[in-house]
């Protein structure tokens, strides 16, 4: 959510933001500005009767003493608490206006960020790995899960509808070893390792996401007003409502694995068969909140994390800035790390790191003192690995002729030391 004090003060700034995403109504910048104007009058109004009213209270405390007639003083005393009431009753309701008002108003975005229209403008910053050479056919993830009889799509279909699976034996080892390798990881970079709940209150949903994402990702659960979290960022960072952050306690850095759950509504939509993009789903996800003026270092630093996770697997890949048109309302700046597809020839998203400098914090009410001044911290979300993409570009850049998978060397110590998935043994 946008900074109240920079639509005050600088209004044209952020109309200019505004173009550089190619949005349209600018309007609303005015709009946010004259009802803030106008909500300032009220409070002005209401600070002026309280005022008011601590002076008659003195003049009718001290007209007593001296046995003056205090009637009238004792009725304006009457009439001001219920016009401070009717002054905040207008004033509140004028509050939610503009929340909403400032909650479609997009974030600053970093001078980094390149200008486009849509993510056909995303750019590639930085390439990782070597393409390995086949000299075979190359066989989609699915199939060969499939063939090798660790994978069920028909049977999840049956018992859940599409954008679920079963996996079993070596290949949901294979899962489990991915998850060890980025917890393993993230504790050993600093993270505080943290177990959240799977299910939050709504109103923190609407704190922690953009509208769209809300509309196209989440599972509200009817009437109980909660819903089922897209990521364990929505977790981690909603814990923090309006909550004032100790300064000594940040940076705060922590990072969990959760089970995701998302509805996967939009341009995309789900796999109607296989792991790519699914409606459940493994991710180890991590969060920054730190001082602003740290957040452009964490923000590479938490890429560089995600980078080095595919590096150790020996996967390439590449890292994606996200131009202006393809940035959510959030965010001031994004990349994506993709992995090599052999399958597809092309690269595929399996991570996405974002600073939100204070949107989200304002969102959230999170706040900070540093030197004494009470100030909104900056947060950062970043994925080390959603497992089963990952799974989809290990198993496309590790299958071998014979329909076989070698388990990457990182991952062995996990796999019981064995060195390739060769399926499960069928019974005589």
């Amino acid at each position: 959510m946008i900074d109240i004090k920079l639509i005050r003060e600088n209004p044209e700034l952020v109309k200019e933001n505004m173009k550089k995403k190619f949005r349209k109504d600018l309007s609303i910048v005015d709009k946010v500005k004259k009802l803030d104007e106008e909500w300032r009058a009220f409070k002005a109004e209401e600070d002026n009767l309280r005022a008011e009213r601590n002076k008659i209270s003195k003049e009718i405390n001290e007209g007593k003493k001296e046995k003056k007639n205090v009637d009238k003083l004792i009725l304006r005393a009457k009439e001001i608490p219920d016009k401070i009431d009717e002054s905040t009753e207008k004033r509140k309701v004028m509050e939610q206006e503009i929340i909403k008002l400032r909650s479609s108003i997009p974030n600053i975005m970093s001078k980094n960020v390149i200008i486009g229209e849509d993510d056909s403008k995303n750019v590639a910053e930085k390439y990782f790995g070597e393409k390995r050479k086949f000299n075979f056919e190359i066989k989609s993830h699915s199939e060969i899960i499939e063939n090798l009889g660790l994978a069920d799509f028909d049977s999840s279909a049956r018992v859940s509808g599409t954008g679920f699976y079963y996996l079993q034996g070596d290949v949901a080892l294979l899962n489990q070893a991915l998850i060890r390798l980025g917890i393993e990881t993230m504790v050993k970079k600093g993270f505080l390792y943290v177990e959240t709940p799977l299910m939050l209150n709504e109103e923190i949903i609407d704190q922690v996401t953009d509208l769209n994402d809300k509309q196209n990702q989440i599972y509200l659960i009817e009437g109980e007003k909660k819903a089922l979290i897209g990521t364990s960022e929505h977790s981690l960072i909603g814990r923090y409502v309006d909550q004032e952050i100790n300064e000594k306690d940040l940076p705060i850095k922590h990072t969990s694995y959760s089970m995701c759950f998302r509805k996967e509504i939009g341009a995309h939509g789900i796999d109607e068969k296989g792991i790519f993009r699914t409606h459940q789903f493994n991710k180890i996800e991590m969060i920054v909140i730190c001082k602003p003026e740290e957040s452009e270092k964490f923000f590479q630093e938490l890429q560089n994390i995600t980078v080095e996770v595919f590096e150790k697997l020996k996967i390439p890949g590449r890292v994606l800035k996200i131009c202006s048109g393809d940035l959510g309302d959030l965010k001031y700046e994004q990349i994506d790390v993709e992995a090599w597809s052999p399958r597809k020839q092309g690269y595929i998203e399996v991570g996405s790191c974002s600073n939100l400098t204070t949107a989200q914090a304002q969102k959230l009410n999170i706040t900070t003192r540093i030197k004494g001044e009470r100030i909104t911290p900056h947060t950062l979300n970043n994925t080390c690995i959603a497992t089963s993409r990952a799974l989809v570009a290990l198993i496309e850049n590790y299958q071998n002729k014979d329909g076989s998978i070698t388990i990457p060397e990182v991952l062995r110590p996990f796999m019981f030391g064995k060195e390739k998935i060769e399926g499960l043994k069928k019974k005589n």
